[in-house]
């Protein structure tokens, strides 16, 4: 599945594209908000999938690669590495937001929601209460983003040339970050969010400006059902 927009008219300046990825399923049989807590991993269909990332990757001309420093967006980054020959930069910014219930075996429909102890928690759905505020979100991945976007841009003697680059991440930070480049409120329902698990949001930039995005799954087929969205992301 694919979808692309065009957020802005064309600049001028080189074409950069920075292909956001989100990481594989992971190791989770006790269905735990894991967030940022250590020592979760890619399963093997997890590892598959990020295989599948990497051949979607193979011809791209990335000269920059990033990776939030967790161990399933490591692990997806991996196979990118070596496909496109770039060494994983660890950067902070990709990281997954820090989260209340992580620990937890969290889930809406199993009425979590419905415990008066968690009420202070979800009070505010619009910044969240329960963990780092969407702007955060945003600003650190704008960071990290145009970070790239620098990274993947060459200056030559007779001018710019654009490259492609890629950051691997979690679903909360790519969602935030597409929906703030698009102009959208930040704040949103999660079960509408387009970052499936192994997916892939390609952002083009001309000039500095962001002027379209395509979405790709391209391990779909992988992807168990209910599990695109994912418990800890």
């Amino acid at each position: 599945m694919s979808a692309q927009q065009s957020p802005g008219p064309a600049g001028r300046g080189p074409v950069v594209v920075v292909h956001l990825v989100r990481h594989g399923l992971v190791h989770n049989p006790d269905g735990i908000l894991y967030g940022r807590l250590p020592g979760y991993h890619l399963s093997e269909i997890g590892r598959a999938m990020a295989e599948r990332v990497a051949k979607h990757l193979a011809d791209a001309d990335v000269v920059y690669l990033a990776s939030s420093p967790l161990e399933r967006a490591a692990e997806t980054a991996a196979p990118i590495a070596e496909v496109t020959g770039r060494p994983v930069i660890d950067d902070p910014r990709l990281i997954e937001p820090s989260n209340l219930f992580e620990g937890t075996a969290f889930a809406v429909g199993d009425g979590v929601l419905k415990r008066p102890a968690n009420w202070p928690k979800v009070r505010d759905p619009f910044t969240p209460s329960w963990g780092e505020a969407y702007l955060s979100i945003a600003r650190r991945m704008l960071g990290a983003t145009y970070a790239a976007v620098h990274a993947a841009t060459e200056i030559t003697d007779s001018g710019s040339v654009g490259h492609e680059a890629v950051l691997v991440s979690h679903q909360l930070p790519i969602w935030t970050v597409r929906r703030y480049l698009e102009g959208r409120r930040l704040w949103h329902n999660p079960a509408k969010r387009q970052c499936s698990l192994a997916s892939v949001t390609s952002l083009t930039f001309v000039g500095g400006v962001l002027t379209g995005v395509v979405y790709a799954e391209p391990a779909a087929d992988l992807v168990p059902r209910r599990a695109s969205g994912s418990t800890g992301a």
